[in-house]
């Protein structure tokens, strides 16, 4: 099952390593509701890189809600693709 993580003053995150296409909107979904319901801005969800099948998913589904998303940018300059911050 997904879980949100949320550590220090990090963004709270859905991981979605390892998760299956069914139900994956779903998750997604009550993820952003709920971090909009404690009035945050911004989240990350960890799709993983893999076959990129969850990474298209869930940017689709972020792109039909009008959620604007990125690649996590790293501390290096370089991007985690496998990670997108989302503005909520």
């Amino acid at each position: 099952m997904a879980k949100a993580k949320s550590a220090g003053d990090s963004l709270p995150t859905l991981d979605l390593h390892g998760q299956r296409l069914e139900g994956l909107e779903d998750r997604v979904d009550k993820f952003i509701v709920d971090s909009q319901r404690k009035g945050l801005s911004r989240v990350r969800i960890m799709t993983g890189k893999g076959s990129g099948q969850v990474r298209t998913a869930v940017q689709k589904y972020l792109k039909l809600g009008g959620y604007p998303a990125q690649f996590e940018k790293l501390s290096s300059g370089s991007t985690n693709d496998g990670v997108l911050v989302v503005h909520i």
